[in-house]
């Protein structure tokens, strides 16, 4: 029997992940069957489950790509561009993708508060962005482009606080026209502000 290659094999689990995202941002994680996963990714059950264990490790894996990849912007651009990229998301993708993000995200909110077994396994993972979050900080006040009077870590919550206000104003579909003047603020409000001689 011939071997499957490694990219082949990276190739399936992203086709599973994209489908799955769609799946449980339509259908939330209860609606999404295994029925529904199979329609939504093009593949049998069999194949699903063997690049993952069950649909809780498929959700976390899902959950989990979507904060690396914020991580990566976070770690080379800083936080408020990862909201920049998201009132940016209609143009750079199809906006039923945006929508399928943004579900899945406001999934994982949801089962934070309800699943308590959920909110020790996210933990973990969420944790890579907050550390992403502080380090950029910690490197830009240390190149004096960030405010010196407030912790590092109350910086963190404040902009991950904004994050997720950004990310529910969305989700209820009101306006984001006006948005950028928003960002801007915020990220004026973390810099640090040098005085004329």
């Amino acid at each position: 029997m011939p071997r499957v290659s490694q990219d082949h094999l990276d190739a399936r689990r992203r086709q599973i992940l994209d489908g799955a995202r769609a799946c449980f941002a339509r259908h939330g994680y209860e609606g999404a069957t295994v029925r529904r996963l199979e329609e939504a990714t093009g593949l049998s059950r069999g194949a699903i489950f063997h690049h993952f264990r069950d649909k809780e490790s498929l959700f976390l894996a899902l959950a989990e790509d979507d904060a690396l990849r914020m991580a990566d912007v976070v770690a080379e651009q800083g936080l408020v561009q990862v909201m920049r990229d998201l009132l940016d998301e209609p143009e750079k993708r199809t906006e039923e993708h945006a929508a399928d993000w943004l579900g899945t995200r406001l999934e994982v909110s949801r089962r934070l508060r309800t699943d308590p077994d959920f909110r020790a396994r996210w933990a973990e993972r969420s944790e890579q962005l907050t550390a992403a979050t502080r380090q950029r900080l910690i490197r830009q006040r240390e190149a004096g482009n960030l405010r010196d009077d407030v912790d590092v870590t109350v910086l963190t919550s404040f902009l991950e606080l904004v994050l997720e206000g950004l990310v529910s104003h969305l989700a209820m579909g009101l306006p984001a026209d006006d948005m950028e003047p928003v960002l801007d603020l915020v990220e004026e409000t973390v810099r640090r502000h040098r005085r004329s001689s």
